[in-house]
């Protein structure tokens, strides 16, 4: 029976006797499945850890030997241990290997518990003696006890009052998740604001509108700077927003102290948005003229590829409204290559809810090409139109479509059967040639 009532007496080691000090027992009688009694060993290990009433209790290991099923052995309570998420980890061997693992915690008690009364988690052993699965023990680990966790923790962003779901993330001036606010098809700029989506064009150089004369404090942009895009210069040097000026719309404010005085170069640079609910209006050229005549690029791009048989949008570009002025001419330049054999298709150009190009293309025509020349008035925009293909012919056309506050001019494509062909946007442009 001595071997019976050996003890993993962890205060042994500091020299105390098992009578000395609170220990809790484990006496059960363990079986197989079979019904017969469990003949082996178990390996209880643990890591360091402080324990009531006798001190630091020290990483070891100590193997029990189990007869005939009769199972005894004494352990320093760990149900309150610091750290509190310490456990027993108990290895079954028997037939001469290892059969499954599982954890303990032990709590105090002055009577002997099961085993079942102890256990807080199991693993399963594979085949080739080596743990499986995964520990299902319940007992928590507070963060104040993960050396490092909550300085970590600290370092990442978190959730403000605005934040939400299924919509783009930005960071605010408080380091603070928020979800961007806006209608579905906005776009979202590099300052978090949203806004329509389109084209950028910039404006360099401009000088700002005002009387430099040491006493003026207002100066005015031809356009409004999408987000904090401008940067403005005083002799050559960069001026600080808030610090020197003061930025409302398109017009700027300069503070007591940074007033422009007479002889001096004053110069900006912004980005302008170009986007159908945006502003556009005459570039202006070094010294602040305003360039009659050239002509402004409002979109070029490649488009997309398409293999369907349905009528499938390749690319778009937006006009605003202040970019459709009386007077003003609109240039509208496309290209597209058929890829195969094997099908024809069809191609069309929306100029807002008005089509302006709708034409079907032959299996031998490996690429087509169109133009359309906009003339605006205010009853509405008259078209010259021109489209040609490899074998298509040259069609001429006029169209007139209603006036639009705003509009998207679309290129759209779709084969006619389905399969490997395809067609691509290759390019198209946009010029917007202002009235004088």
């Amino acid at each position: 029976m001595a071997r019976l009532k050996r003890t993993l007496l962890l205060a042994a080691f500091c020299g105390l006797a098992y009578g000395q000090t609170a220990l809790t027992t484990i006496q059960d009688t363990l079986f197989k499945a079979d019904g017969t009694l469990f003949n082996g060993s178990l390996t209880v290990q643990w890591s360091t850890f402080d324990a009531n009433n006798i001190g630091t209790i020290v990483q070891q290991s100590e193997a029990i030997s189990v007869v005939n099923g009769n199972l005894f052995l004494q352990l320093v309570p760990n149900a309150t241990a610091v750290p509190p998420a310490n456990v027993y980890k108990v290895h079954y061997q028997s037939d001469g290997r290892e059969q499954f693992a599982e954890t303990w915690t032990v709590p105090t008690s002055t009577v002997p518990l099961r085993v079942s009364q102890v256990r807080v988690g199991s693993q399963a052993v594979t085949s080739t003696g080596g743990e499986g699965g995964s520990d299902n023990s319940s007992t928590p680990i507070a963060e104040s006890n993960v050396v490092g966790l909550q300085a970590d923790l600290g370092q990442r962003p978190i959730k403000g009052v605005g934040f939400g779901t299924n919509g783009v993330a930005i960071v605010d001036d408080n380091g603070v998740l928020q979800t961007a606010v806006g209608d579905p098809g906005n776009c979202v700029f590099i300052d978090g604001t949203t806004g329509p989506c389109g084209q950028l064009t910039s404006s360099a150089a401009e000088v700002p509108g005002g009387t430099m004369d040491g006493v003026n404090n207002t100066f005015i942009l031809a356009n409004t700077p999408l987000g904090s895009s401008l940067m403005l210069f005083r002799n050559g040097l960069n001026l600080t927003a808030s610090s020197d000026y003061n930025l409302n719309g398109s017009t700027i404010q300069f503070v007591s102290g940074a007033l422009p005085q007479p002889g001096d170069a004053l110069n900006a640079f912004y980005t302008v948005d170009t986007s159908a609910g945006g502003n556009i209006t005459a570039l202006t050229a070094p010294g602040g003229s305003i360039r009659t005549g050239a002509a402004q690029v409002i979109c070029s791009a490649a488009g997309t590829t398409t293999n369907a048989a349905a009528s499938t949008s390749l690319g778009g570009c937006d006009i605003p409204a202040a970019g459709l002025l009386p007077g003003d001419r609109i240039e509208v330049r496309f290209t597209l290559t058929h890829s195969g054999m094997t099908s024809g298709f069809s191609f069309q150009v929306n100029w807002g809810n008005t089509t302006i190009f709708s034409r079907i293309a032959g299996t031998q025509d490996a690429a087509v090409a169109g133009l359309a020349d906009a003339a605006l008035r205010a009853a509405g925009t008259q078209f010259s139109l021109e489209s040609w293909g490899t074998v298509l012919p040259f069609l001429p056309g006029l169209v007139t479509a209603p006036a639009q506050s705003g509009l998207e001019v679309v290129f759209r494509a779709g084969l006619a059967t389905a399969g490997s062909d395809s067609v691509t946007l290759t390019n198209y442009t946009v010029l917007r040639y202002p009235a004088n």
